[in-house]
């Protein structure tokens, strides 16, 4: 591939010590990396947005192919429901920053790799000024918002990005940039507008298998070992997709749309990639409502409830709403007004959906809880358990 993604992002740093000659010489075999290209991943700076399921291997490997310098942003902490996927992570660091925890993996698999921490959330504010003090990104951020902020900081930067995202067995990579200097393929051209609310789950909603996000982390981490050196053909305008369930990948052309807006900032998408816009219940105010007579509805699954639950929740199932609509609630929830939740809101607001043609008929109120049952434990029952 010609262009400015096959040539090298980074000049090459300092000659390598005789240690890292040794601890790199699987790369110096390589023609296509050598002393200069190990030399280039010894200069290069490379942020990675997101300490989870897809920074977890990328910034392994990248940490092991001897980046010079890794930037970890990440605000969260690490919980146990994290292992299962995040394998950057232990036992030992459930509750700790996941920067820090990530920082410690980093240190253990590599020293000589300086990590610079940002336990921050990217916003409006902060994010063009943080992309810019780097080579390369890597996002491997969780939602929506994020990977907007991520894109058009990259754009006004003119900063190379290399995306990935996954869910359930399914997984998407690919490499972005444009700037004043190169007109070239962004997120924005891959989804110009943000999903509906609610139409697109979370992995916490929809789930993940935990081998997926390594699948793709691992590919993006090899993307950026090839942009940074210069070798090979990036994934610019190529968006490849992974099946895990029939183990296949193909490749989709993704072109830049003409029509599009030029980026000349950076907004805070987080509103228009909410979920919808019905009522809400706050934790702390959910006690009161059902003392004044408002009927809980769960509407997760069995497994779900086994782990914890809220107590005089009764349960119905999203599907039997779905389904059935208003018909599927239990006796106790007519003629009475109903908060649903499940697990943090995303499913109480489509069980809002399935009944709003029901409660818009009537004079009792139907409202979902603020953040579902994980907001429940954090501000009513701290201590009980999540997943």
């Amino acid at each position: 591939m010609t262009g400015p993604l096959s040539t090298p992002l980074v000049d090459p740093g300092d000659e390598l010590t005789p240690g890292e000659l040794s601890r790199y010489a699987r790369h110096l075999t390589l023609e296509q990396v050598g002393l200069t290209g190990q030399r280039r991943l010894k200069n290069a700076r490379v942020l990675v947005v997101g300490a989870g399921g897809l920074g977890s291997p990328a910034l392994q490997y990248l940490a092991a192919a001897g980046v010079g310098t890794l930037g970890i942003v990440d605000d969260d902490t690490v919980d146990v429901t994290n292992l299962q996927r995040q394998v950057i992570h232990g036992v030992g660091s459930v509750g700790t920053l996941k920067v820090d925890s990530a920082a410690d993996a980093v240190a253990r698999i590599n020293p000589l790799v300086t990590v610079e921490r940002h336990a921050v959330r990217l916003d409006a504010d902060s994010v063009v000024d943080l992309v810019a003090g780097y080579d390369l990104v890597l996002d491997g951020a969780d939602n929506f918002a994020t990977r907007y902020l991520v894109s058009d900081a990259c754009t006004l930067t003119s900063t190379p990005c290399v995306w990935g995202s996954v869910l359930r067995f399914e997984g998407r990579v690919s490499v972005f940039c444009s700037g004043p200097s190169h007109d070239g393929v962004t997120y924005r051209d891959l989804h110009p507008d943000p999903p509906p609310p609610g139409l697109v789950p979370s992995c916490a909603a929809g789930g993940v298998v935990g081998a997926v996000p390594g699948t793709i982390g691992a590919l993006m981490g090899t993307e950026a070992v090839k942009l940074i050196t210069g070798c090979g053909t990036p994934l610019y305008g190529r968006l490849l997709l992974h099946d895990g369930l029939a183990m296949t990948f193909r490749e989709l052309r993704v072109s830049v749309d003409s029509d599009a807006p030029p980026v000349t900032g950076v907004r805070d998408m987080t509103q228009a990639c909410g979920v919808p816009g019905h009522p809400t219940v706050a934790p702390g105010d959910l006690a009161a409502r059902m003392r004044a007579g408002a009927v809980l509805v769960d509407v997760r699954d069995d497994w779900e409830r086994d782990i914890v639950s809220i107590p005089g929740a009764v349960a119905v199932p999203l599907a039997d709403l779905e389904e059935r609509g208003a018909a599927a609630l239990p006796a106790v929830a007519r003629g009475s007004d109903v908060v649903f939740h499940c697990k943090s809101g995303a499913r109480s607001a489509q069980a809002m959906d399935a009944v709003a043609s029901h409660f818009a008929a009537r004079e009792e109120n139907a409202a979902h809880l603020d953040g579902g049952i994980l907001a429940w434990v954090r501000q009513v029952q701290p201590g009980a358990a999540t997943y």
